[in-house]
């Protein structure tokens, strides 16, 4: 049994929290779901407040002076007080509207052909190895050719994706020490040239490439006559790199170790393939690859239970708390890849909901739809390894076997 968490800081988080975040949450949720952290700040785990905070219009996404006090003048403040997702409307309805276009039902349709055949060609190579990491050698090769694809990455920089992902994700963590920020101002310095000189490739040769499609938007579009910069293409590729890429590798890894866990469940999408569309929906909500969100009161919001949080609020978001709400969802530590309704927020909602929402889906549809089918033999091969982050759930290593 738990000890009481009222002394519970997010800001002062342990590794404990870190491997299994839920005994927390859970107790934070029925004794304290409007958590007061040292700083000021809350961190919300009902599932109903969460909601509200994300649909209001009244809740900033803008961190220009929260970032400027944790970062200070750096390549990592630049990241994250130019991309998309830490900004409001009009910039962010700009960037969204940009990008939008390569979202569309009739380019993803066409995506799925693409998808197929990588994930086939994956699955041979899973097949021909028998043993191996499912992190390094399957789940972070797709997002990253599909994305990659999308923004006309060359391929001889696609196996550093990752790295440069976990290094800039990972200073958004609560706690930061001085080797990771470190890590992450050089993977935005980095990242950035080699984009710079991609756009400005793409600018001298607009008919050039077959890919990039995405790129060639944001380069040579505008909406309502505004364009972006050098800088704001430069950042918001590196967004959609890093947004496209990490969570969809971590929904990949999270899945596969979720059917590990619970064999009936594995047997349940064996036995009965068309369930892999909830099954996808499920994995979401129990291991969401975002865990907290964030948002600044922008005015005095009143949350469904009538408490009013007062503008200039600094407020966490518990998607991991939100989505095991038993208020929401009826056993909720269960995992039941047949649940419906799943309401769960794994994608956000509101005007910030993700634009790749879709896309993750097809990609974890079809990847977990033909593992499952093709290895049922698949089995844990020693011990995982936690990405070590609290904002992020996911593996740094997977091994495992197929036969």
């Amino acid at each position: 049994m738990l000890t009481d968490l009222r002394a519970f800081d997010l800001n002062s988080i342990d590794r404990g929290f870190i491997e299994n975040p839920h005994p927390t949450l859970h107790w934070l949720r029925d004794n304290s779901p409007i958590h007061t952290n040292a700083d000021g700040s809350v961190y919300l785990t009902r599932h109903a407040d969460c909601l509200k905070v994300y649909q209001s219009r009244d809740m900033l996404s803008d961190k220009t002076d929260e970032f400027g006090k944790k970062f200070g003048q750096c390549p990592l403040h630049t990241h994250h007080t130019t991309s998309l997702i830490f900004r409001d409307p009009p910039y962010h309805t700009v960037v969204r509207k940009l990008i939008a276009g390569a979202f569309t039902p009739r380019k993803l349709a066409e995506m799925e052909s693409r998808i197929e055949g990588i994930v086939d060609g994956l699955l041979d190579r899973v097949d021909d190895m028998g043993e191996l990491d499912l992190i390094s050698d399957f789940a972070t090769i797709l997002p990253t050719e599909i994305i990659s694809f999308m923004l006309g990455i060359p391929e001889e920089y696609r196996e550093k994706l990752r790295g440069y992902s976990l290094a800039i994700l990972g200073a958004l963590d609560p706690i930061v020490p001085p080797d990771r920020m470190a890590a992450g101002n050089a993977a935005v310095v980095e990242f950035s040239k080699i984009l710079g000189d991609l756009i400005d490739h793409r600018r001298r040769n607009p008919d050039g490439a077959a890919e990039g499609e995405v790129l060639e938007s944001l380069i040579f579009g505008e909406h309502d006559g505004r364009s972006l910069t050098q800088e704001e293409l430069i950042q918001n590729c590196i967004f959609l790199l890093n947004a496209g890429h990490e969570t969809t590798t971590s929904m990949t890894a999270n899945a596969i170790a979720t059917l590990l866990d619970h064999p009936d469940q594995h047997q349940l999408l064996m036995d009965e393939p068309d369930h892999i569309t909830t099954a996808v929906e499920e994995f979401l909500r129990v291991q969401s690859p975002l865990q907290i969100g964030n948002r600044l009161a922008g005015a005095d919001i009143e949350l469904p239970g009538g408490e009013v949080l007062p503008k200039g609020t600094y407020i966490h978001t518990s998607i991991a708390g939100a989505n095991r709400d038993p208020a929401v969802f009826e056993d909720p530590d269960r995992v039941d890849i047949t649940r419906k309704p799943n309401r769960h927020i794994a994608f956000i909602t509101g005007i910030h909901v993700c634009l790749g929402a879709t896309l993750a889906r097809v990609e974890g549809r079809i990847a977990l739809g033909r593992f499952v089918k093709r290895f049922p033999n698949v089995t844990g091969n020693g011990p995982r390894e936690i990405l070590p982050l609290a904002r992020f759930r996911g593996f740094t290593s997977l091994p495992i076997r197929v036969r």
